[in-house]
């Protein structure tokens, strides 16, 4: 009987630091675990900051070295954020370049035009009116070319800046059929605005009545004589939207991919300009928290669609 109690008291016992043991592990496993768990997260979280850093323009490219299993990310990421610091450099540096190009050629371009533009006044006594116009015709092209590689120059060097206001768009879409009252009456084609009640925008006036403009423009060289352009605009909670359409043939499908580039020109392009009216309106419309995109219309005709974001 006492060999038997004392059996169990033995088995109880090995029992019991087993028992011990394998909890002790289980704690030293776990705490292990925790420890390594938080390293980790901590060096998450460095790395996180560090790209939050950058994102929102830090500066700064330089990181605490360290010996762990992130060390490689880590090294990766200083070797990518280093590389996308170079191309932005580069890319700030060429635009600016660029811009700069454009501004002298603009600058360069005032002294023959101003000259040119005398010696017609001088000449048309002995070549007749109809030379001389259509010398004039051609200055006055050269003069919108200049205006608009100035104004080029001034968006790519980043130097346009807007006074955003409150904006009633009845006003502006008013404001902006008024200034082409003349062409409207060349081309013969009404500009139609519905009042749709209050809706505004914060925006420049000046600036997105000329992008306006632009797409009116656009809308009454493509329209048929006799025929309407149309404006309405809405609003919602998240945005407002301005359409602008005629009732003319729409786009070329080839011309969908180009319509917003700068200098290009549609297949039916009529007028004189130097094609960059839309290129400017989408500029000027994304600037101001905006998106500016252009579709046919089911019946026919081609409508311009801009909103403009509340936040």
């Amino acid at each position: 009987m006492s060999i038997s109690i004392s059996f169990w008291e033995t088995a109880g016992t090995e029992i019991f630091y087993c028992f011990l043991g394998f909890m002790t592990g289980c704690v030293l496993f776990f705490a292990i675990f925790w420890y390594w768990r938080k390293k980790s997260d901590a060096r998450v979280k460095v790395l996180i900051n560090y790209l939050e850093k950058i994102n929102t323009g830090g500066q700064g490219l330089l990181m605490e070295a360290s010996e762990d299993e992130l060390s490689k990310l880590q090294d990766e990421i200083y070797k990518t954020v280093t590389t996308l610091y170079q191309t932005r450099d580069a890319a700030l540096t060429q635009r600016n370049c660029f811009a700069e190009n454009l501004s002298n050629i603009a600058h360069q371009l005032k002294t023959p035009i101003t000259a040119i533009s005398l010696s017609v006044q001088m000449a048309k006594e002995r070549m007749g009116e109809p030379y001389a116009s259509r010398i004039e015709r051609q200055i006055g092209r050269l003069v919108r070319l200049e205006e608009a590689l100035l104004l080029l120059s001034r968006i790519d060097s980043g130097t346009l800046v807007l006074d955003k206001k409150p904006v009633d768009v009845f006003t502006l879409l008013m404001l902006a059929a008024d200034n082409l009252y003349e062409l409207s009456v060349k081309r013969g084609v009404a500009v139609d605005v519905a009042e749709m009640g209050e809706a505004m925008i914060n925006a420049d006036l000046e600036w997105t009545m000329e992008a306006v403009m632009n797409l009116m423009k656009n809308c009454m060289e493509a329209a048929e004589t006799g025929t309407v352009v149309h404006c309405a605009y809405e609003q919602n909670p998240l945005y407002v939207q301005i359409r602008i359409w005629d009732e003319g043939d729409g786009f070329e499908k080839e011309d969908f991919p180009h319509l917003f580039e700068r200098f290009y020109r549609g297949k039916r392009a009529k007028d004189k300009g130097v094609g960059i009216g839309l290129s400017i309106a989408k500029t000027v419309v994304e600037m101001q928290n905006g998106i500016l995109r252009a579709y046919n219309l089911p019946g026919g005709g081609a409508c311009f669609e801009l909103c403009f974001y509340r936040h």
